[in-house]
């Protein structure tokens, strides 16, 4: 390792490598043997599915500077080109961890009751069920194509799976390429009859097709085949002064799809001939393909494998709790929230409040007005039904949808125009920022003629899907000063007039760098008093570097920092004279943690009721702090206060179950603990209800003390 200091290259870690390193820890959960063995086949198509998004967008964008002659070298001082080489490397190595994973799991399913059987596994039977499963259900479909001058070689949609193939013809023993792609609506694993009692037998669409050619290529012998799957640049170019920004992205989502190719993975068994064949179609060079030893190429089918119905190989069912202080209001979410704050975790407790507050305030003839974010959400998404209700009753709905939310575009899309048909008043916020702050701003006529407002922050999407495996949290508010500020940064993202003042909010890209600094300061301060000094930090990337080298600062005077980063993380911790007192972790399970919560002792202890806490949406990446509109919360409230310091963030810091320690060396190790000392905070948050949802409840049983 280089010689690190607070002026050298090697304090930061790479981005991309940081990236790498996540995706290996969600594989070795694959390989964790603690895991249900369903629940371990889905974190090995996780983990194909993130990395097939790292290439199109982060490999494709290095690879572009390369092309350009663009050197400028990243933070941690490696050309886009040295990257590109230890990223290389890297996928190498993760490759062959996902293999073996496989490996290992495919000897575990039979001893559940699955098996993925070879067309060599095959009886008489068999064959004669699959001749006329192809010919009913698969032919329709399929269109195989003969490769020559007069049926030239097609376009291949993004991460299309394919079967490439060289076929000998019968009647003049002519040798042409053969190509057959696989529809995505297509099952990839198919479920072979059986006898009661016997392992449920599944065989792969590739082990079909090579097993029935003669029916998909009448007349051809097979002489060679080999899947392979295609990964294009993902990124999208947009017109920053386009006329009109819903054409120019839909313009820019099409060819999205016809974007260069940046890898093209291949089937270890195909040939050196048709290999040849397939980079030059796509004009790749060597470097740009990648070996693998599962014929189905694409681990993300494995999804289907990890559906299968059999409960007691999965995580046992989790029902989330509904917070019992709505219902101590008889469910009535204004009543609620008006009788104090309170904060909603998910997914130990139901994303439904959040819907229920929407569907109420639609239907409220009291509700005056609706304004809303909408950075992702889901198909049929009852956020967007509540938002439509409320305009055709007549009340005044403004959302704001992000159209540049990366690989949702087509979706929010679809969703504008669903909202606008409703009378909704749709705004795509600043053409170069994108819009993540998570707001909901009710206002509503009281009894007394006044109008109130109330307020939803949440760190994460308005998706109730994702809320049911996503670690965040949902603050409801009835506080005129944050109530204020919401609306305030509303008229900011619709009309970009800046507001003269935020009372009590930051907001990026305004004020909350500059916010958080001075929160690190305030704690470089008392530990150079001989205070006591602490930061509790909890995001998903931390990349940016002049957060970084503040840390750095604070680090050296005395400030005891603990972050817990599940993703990408470039600080180098426990480095002598550098961060000795920084320790970074990484909490990776059953959930995936999302929420982003910023500590800061004020001269005390972690936790302190004195401690200043906030919520964000915002991780520390330069495009959050500068290219993003976010959200800074400050906690004031004493129940939210302690159930997000002494509970989720305590919770954090202590698990010994799910957490990766980030060493000096930019490696990751996992944290061991004996069995009797073992504590998981997935496991915590599922089995003890938190504090200050509870309402009544609590007065029956107190929440756990951590």
């Amino acid at each position: 390792m280089a010689e690190v200091h607070s002026k050298s290259p090697a304090r930061f870690l790479n981005r991309e490598l940081s990236w790498l390193a996540f995706n290996a820890r969600v594989v070795a959960e694959a390989r964790r043997v603690e895991n249900p063995v369903l629940e371990r086949v889905r974190f090995l198509a996780i983990a194909a599915s993130n990395l097939a998004e790292f290439i199109s967008v982060r490999v494709a964008g290095l690879r572009a500077q390369v092309r350009a002659g663009y050197n400028r070298t990243s933070p941690d001082g490696l050309s886009p080109s040295a990257q590109l080489k230890k990223i290389d490397q890297s996928l190498a190595a993760l490759a062959q961890d996902q293999t073996l994973a496989w490996q290992e799991l495919r000897l575990e399913l039979p001893r559940i009751g699955l098996e993925i059987v070879v067309r060599e596994n095959l009886d008489a039977a068999d064959k004669e069920w699959l001749r006329n499963y192809l010919e009913k259900e698969l032919l329709p479909v399929l269109t195989p194509i003969a490769v020559d001058p007069t049926h030239p070689f097609p376009f291949i949609r993004n991460q299309s799976y394919a079967v490439a193939l060289d076929l000998r013809r019968g009647i003049d023993g002519r040798v042409l390429a053969g190509l057959l792609l696989i529809p995505d609506g297509l099952p990839k694993f198919i479920e072979l009859p059986n006898n009661d009692g016997e392992p449920r037998r599944f065989i792969h669409i590739y082990e079909l097709i090579l097993q029935e050619a003669d029916q998909v290529f009448p007349g051809f012998e097979v002489i060679d085949a080999g899947a392979f799957q295609i990964l294009r640049d993902g990124d999208l170019e947009v017109e920053d002064e386009a006329d009109d920004l819903v054409r120019s992205f839909e313009s820019a989502l099409k060819r999205r799809q016809r974007g260069r190719v940046i890898q093209l993975t291949v089937d270890e068994a195909i040939s050196a001939k048709l290999k040849t064949f397939l980079t030059d179609q796509f004009n790749l060079d060597e470097g740009a393909s990648i070996r693998v030893a599962s014929a189905f190429v694409d681990f993300t089918q494995l999804f289907e494998v990890a559906a299968a119905d059999l409960p007691q190989y999965k995580f046992e069912p989790f029902h989330p709790r509904f917070p019992e202080r709505v219902r101590d209001f008889d469910g009535d979410c204004f009543a609620a929230i008006e009788a104090k704050d309170f904060v909603v975790h998910h997914p130990f407790e139901s994303f439904d409040v959040v819907i229920q507050f929407l569907a109420q305030a639609s239907r409220d003839p009291e509700v005056l007005s609706i304004k809303q974010t909408l950075y992702r959400t889901s198909n049929n998404s009852p956020i967007v039904r509540a938002l439509c209700e409320a305009a055709e009753r007549g009340k005044s709905v403004t959302a704001l949808i992000e159209l540049k939310a990366r690989f949702d575009e087509e979706a929010n899309l679809r969703w504008a125009r669903d909202l606008e048909r409703s009378g909704v008043q749709v705004v795509f916020g600043f053409a170069d920022l994108k819009t993540h702050a998570k707001i909901s701003l009710v206002a509503r006529r009281e009894a007394d003629g006044g109008v109130k407002t109330f307020a939803h922050f949440g760190t994460g999407n308005y998706h109730p899907m994702t809320a049911k495996v996503y670690t965040d949290l949902s603050f409801f508010t009835s506080d005129e000063t944050l109530c204020r500020d919401a609306g305030r940064l509303f008229n900011y993202m619709t009309s970009y007039a800046v507001p003269r003042q935020l009372e009590a909010l930051a907001a990026a890209p305004l004020n909350l760098r500059e916010t958080l600094a001075a929160h690190i300061d305030s704690e470089i301060a008392h530990a150079s008093s001989g205070e006591p000094a602490e930061i509790w930090l909890k995001m998903n990337s931390l990349v940016d570097p002049r957060m970084i080298d503040h840390l750095y600062r604070a680090s050296q005077a005395g400030v005891k920092i603990c972050a817990i980063v599940r993703g990408i993380c470039c600080l180098r911790p426990g480095v002598a004279g550098l961060s000795e007192n920084i320790v970074v972790q990484s909490v990776v399970g059953r959930f995936l943690e999302h929420s982003r919560i910023f500590c800061f002792g004020g001269g005390r202890k972690l936790p302190s009721r004195q401690a200043k806490v906030f919520i964000s949406s915002a991780d520390w990446m330069p495009r959050n702090l500068n290219g993003r509109v976010e959200t800074l919360v400050p906690i004031n409230n004493e129940t939210v206060h302690e159930q997000i310091l002494d509970q989720v963030m305590a919770a954090s810091v202590r698990d010994n179950v799910n957490t990766w320690k980030l060493l000096a060396n930019g490696n990751y190790e996992r944290v061991q603990s004996k069995k009797s000392k073992q504590f998981s905070a997935h496991d915590f948050f599922m089995k003890n209800p938190s504090l200050s949802g509870r309402g009544s409840a609590i007065k029956k049983k107190k929440p756990k003390s951590l």
